[in-house]
């Protein structure tokens, strides 16, 4: 998923998306005083809104910008969990010699999945 780099300007305010040419999560980086145009609403229990007040106040924030900034770390979290994979060092090493080895010989069941598929699909290279 390839996302040009933008630059827009709001209020004065520059806010910039980016993305790495491998194709990894956007970010997208705000100045903290950028105009809020969208909202969010959630209906909670008592005692999560409890627990978000109270973390809220422990870290010297707004319940408001408080559940922004971490509701934006754990997704920003989740998006870089699932676009990158890491590997051991082994792990690595058998990617590579699997990459850089020769070709195992085709099956006859390989073979025949390649034909039906050569045969279902149109190409214009063909």
């Amino acid at each position: 998923m390839a996302v040009s780099t933008k630059v827009r300007r709001t209020t004065g305010r520059k806010r910039s998306i980016q993305s790495s040419s491998a194709g990894a999560a956007a970010v997208i980086q705000s100045q903290p005083t950028a105009k809020r145009l969208n909202r969010l609403v959630a209906r909670v229990s008592l005692l999560d809104k409890a627990i978000i007040s109270q973390g809220a106040a422990l870290a010297g924030q707004s319940v408001s910008s408080f559940m922004v900034s971490e509701a934006r770390k754990a997704a920003l979290q989740t998006i870089e969990s699932r676009e990158r994979i890491v590997l051991t060092a082994a792990q690595s090493r058998r990617f590579v010699e699997a990459l850089l080895a020769p070709p195992r010989p085709l099956t006859a069941r390989m073979r025949e999945a390649m034909r039906a598929y050569k045969n279902s699909v149109q190409s214009d290279l063909d």
